[in-house]
């Protein structure tokens, strides 16, 4: 269908797009009123940026920036370490109080959604937009966050407009203004076009969003690829991205990292790091009923240098026992004596779902059933008692030595002090009541 763009006149579907601002610095205003409209970041324990509240971002603060330069721009900027469990919980009553006005709600991100309300304008006996007026009000009021929001007739639409008019911006893009959200827009600032693409497309004389959604259908497809035809469908009004409303549970890889300070020369902690990343990639396979069929192994030096390997395995298991030979192996491969590393990763690649993994004749199949019954027991047991109830002995040189040292071993104030009924390794998940001061 050669269908000529920007003509959409109506609404025929109403895509929504959340993003909260500045979500983790948000979340520690919310629960510290005392840090409201100050200079917040988040991440000490990384010793750069994680996150920054609009007013660090105002004076300078960006993310991953050091804290030498972040006291160099902003030298009342006030540093907390982050909580990652707080802001989860944050997350979950966010997309709680989004289900309250459609069931069609895609978690994007911890901090993002998307949410069909197309047909809800006769439920709520209101326009979309103030439908999406309510929907910020009501996480304002509850959560004492602030969240921008775009609403147009498709996803990459709805986005654009999210991010039109941040902090606290209402968007809508109904299908007669498209044009106006488009014509000063650089093609390098539309969701999923990278700089590779846009210096393609600036080649081809298009430098804004406007002009590539202009363009016509026979022009997109002799000049692009698959994914980006789609996004000119998008631009134009006609939704080709659903709103995926079941959580993921396919995954191409699945990879886990841990970043320590100060940087180790510590060979046992090091690899310590490695087996508890190994161990957490585990779980999250075993959770999805997936078998990785390679595994690689890389570590990160003081100079931020990376440095990896990949190993083709003989089996594909979720197994860290049947996996630690290997990790082994792809460690003394990588490992430099009396370097600093700052950071460990594993990555289990080549997945599959396990009850198609082929077994051979010189497979031990006795040992194999052994080994599941003995994974099974670890996951019902970290289940009912809190993660890594059982670990494995090679992880455990990190219970001698604190994660982070000095100033960055800071904790959250969640984590130091714990409610009745909970422990270190299992928490309640309790929902975060904000009250106005």
């Amino acid at each position: 269908m050669n269908r000529h763009p920007l003509t959409i006149r109506s609404w025929p579907q109403a895509i929504l797009h959340l993003d909260a601002d500045a979500f983790f610095a948000s979340c520690e205003q919310a629960i510290h009123p005392e840090l409201r409209g100050k200079p917040v970041i988040t991440g000490r324990e990384r010793g750069i940026v994680a996150a920054a509240s609009y007013e660090a971002k105002g004076r300078g603060v960006k993310r991953g920036m050091s804290y030498i330069d972040v006291k160099r721009v902003c030298p009342d900027a006030i540093i907390v370490p982050s909580d990652y469990e707080t802001y989860s919980l944050f997350s979950v009553r966010m997309f709680e109080i989004l289900r309250r006005f459609s069931p069609d709600v895609e978690e994007y991100s911890i901090d993002e959604a998307f949410v069909d309300l197309t047909g809800l304008r006769r439920s709520f006996q209101t326009s979309y937009g103030m439908i999406a007026a309510k929907i910020q009000e009501t996480v304002e009021k509850e959560l004492g966050i602030t969240v921008s929001i775009g609403i147009s007739l498709s996803k990459v639409l709805a986005k654009l407009g999210s991010k039109h008019n941040k902090p606290h911006g209402l968007t809508v893009i109904p299908g007669r203004d498209i044009h106006l959200y488009l014509e000063k827009l650089p093609v390098e600032k539309i969701w999923g076009i990278g700089p590779n693409t846009s210096a393609f497309l600036n080649k081809l004389g298009i430098r804004t969003a406007l002009e590539f959604a202009g363009k016509d259908e026979a022009f997109i497809k002799k000049h692009l690829s698959r994914p980006y035809q789609e996004i000119w469908s998008e631009l134009n009004g006609m939704s080709v991205y659903p709103v995926v409303i079941e959580s993921k549970s396919s995954y191409q890889s699945i990879s886990k990292t841990k970043t320590f300070t100060p940087p180790s020369t510590d060979r046992a902690f090091v690899f310590a790091q490695l087996s508890k990343n190994l161990e957490n990639a585990c779980i999250k396979a075993r959770r999805h009923k997936l078998a990785a069929a390679r595994l690689i192994v890389f570590l990160r030096k003081k100079d931020f240098r990376d440095i990896g390997v990949e190993l083709k395995l003989n089996r594909p298991t979720a197994y860290p026992a049947e996996l630690f030979e290997a990790l082994g192996e792809g460690f003394n491969q990588i490992y430099q004596s009396g370097i600093p590393n700052r950071l460990t990763g594993v990555v289990l690649a080549g997945l599959m779902p396990e009850n198609r993994v082929q077994l051979t004749l010189f497979d031990d199949m006795a040992k194999i059933e052994k080994i599941a019954k003995i994974y099974h027991t670890v996951d019902e047991l970290s289940a009912r008692f809190g993660k890594h109830t059982l670990q494995h002995a090679s992880s455990l040189p990190l219970k001698l030595q604190a994660q982070h040292e000095g100033k960055r071993a800071d904790v959250p104030a969640r984590r130091a002090d714990l409610f009745n009924g909970e422990n270190r390794r299992q928490r309640l998940g309790l929902p975060v009541l904000h009250v106005k001061v």
